[in-house]
């Protein structure tokens, strides 16, 4: 049976991580399993929780006024609610499983308390998150472009 640690080791997110680093963000997870339909988390949820995508797919949604809107999509190797990092540490999308899903989610106060205590810790998990986050950002805005027209001034 594998580790927490090496299914984490292999994970794109975590690539080039030294072993020291991974045995640490290792202790705050544990494998989780999601069903077609349900919910990883919710918008307004404590972000407790940082989800690894290991297989299946889940799709980020924004609430709007004719209901929920998909934005973006995460597949293997993707990484869900980045928010556990930024006060108020408060989820800002819903995170929907569009198949069965295998993940590690990683507790989020266990991995911040880590981080204080090495930053050099915090510095490798923020190298991975700002990318993961203008992505996501880049993403929202190009929905938003298709909701409203490409022709607005």
């Amino acid at each position: 049976m594998r580790t927490l640690e090496s299914v984490m080791i292999e994970h794109p997110f975590f690539h080039g991580l030294e072993d020291e680093l991974s045995r640490a963000i290792a202790g705050c997870g544990k494998q989780v399993r999601f069903e077609t339909g349900q919910y990883l988390y919710r918008q307004g949820d404590p972000a407790d929780t940082f989800y690894i995508i290991r297989r299946g797919s889940v799709g980020l949604e924004m609430r709007g006024p004719q209901g929920n809107m998909m934005f973006d999509t995460e597949h293997p190797g993707g990484v869900l609610n980045a928010a556990w990092i930024v006060p108020p540490y408060r989820c800002s999308t819903d995170a929907r499983a569009l198949e069965t899903t295998v993940a590690v989610a990683l507790n989020g106060k266990c991995l911040r308390d880590k981080c204080e205590a090495d930053h050099h810790l915090g510095y490798e998990l923020m190298k991975r998150f700002v990318p993961v986050l203008v992505d996501r950002l880049t993403h929202a805005r190009f929905q938003t472009l298709d909701v409203y027209g490409a022709g607005m001034a």
